[in-house]
């Protein structure tokens, strides 16, 4: 269930109480606008509730860094929406410093306060979104642009 999804990782760091660890759950799905979610499935959510889920497990520990691995993918651009502002409440209510690894640059211009980008595993371009955007490197126009260039297309044209 969504409340033994969140309880999983407080009872692996030791908490017992059970009190405790129903009050952590009520208040992180209250954060991630899930409250009364605790006893549904996983096959009862939708795509962006399970993200919610997936948040609210997240910081339960009240961690300072949360890692989001392509937080928005799979969702529609209101739902993804919705996690945009999430991550953004997190920062600003509970201070928590978020690394997006995101193919997203909506998201990552919304979220970001510094962007880098990668290429065959080296930073190509680095500063906060508005460098990003006035940026003249050609494989990050590309990329903020979503256009492939000859490279990308060569093998189309062995079809």
């Amino acid at each position: 269930s969504v409340g033994e999804n969140i309880a999983f990782p407080l009872r692996h760091q030791g908490i017992k109480s059970e009190n405790d660890i129903q009050r952590v759950i009520h208040e992180k799905l209250a954060v991630v606008g899930l409250s009364g979610s605790e006893k549904k499935m996983p096959g009862d959510l939708s795509g962006g509730q399970k993200k919610r889920v997936a948040l609210a497990r997240a910081i339960a520990m009240n961690p300072e860094v949360v890692l989001y691995d392509e937080p928005t993918t799979g969702l529609d651009p209101i739902r993804a929406d919705v996690i945009n502002e999430l991550i953004l409440k997190l920062k600003e209510e509970l201070k928590v410093t978020g690394v997006v690894v995101t193919h997203d640059m909506a998201s990552a211009f919304k979220v970001a306060d510094q962007i880098v980008m990668l290429l065959n595993g080296k930073i190509i371009a680095q500063g906060t979104p508005e460098q990003i955007k006035s940026s003249d490197n050609e494989d990050v126009r590309h990329f903020i642009d979503g256009r492939a260039d000859a490279e990308d297309l060569k093998a189309l044209h062995r079809l």
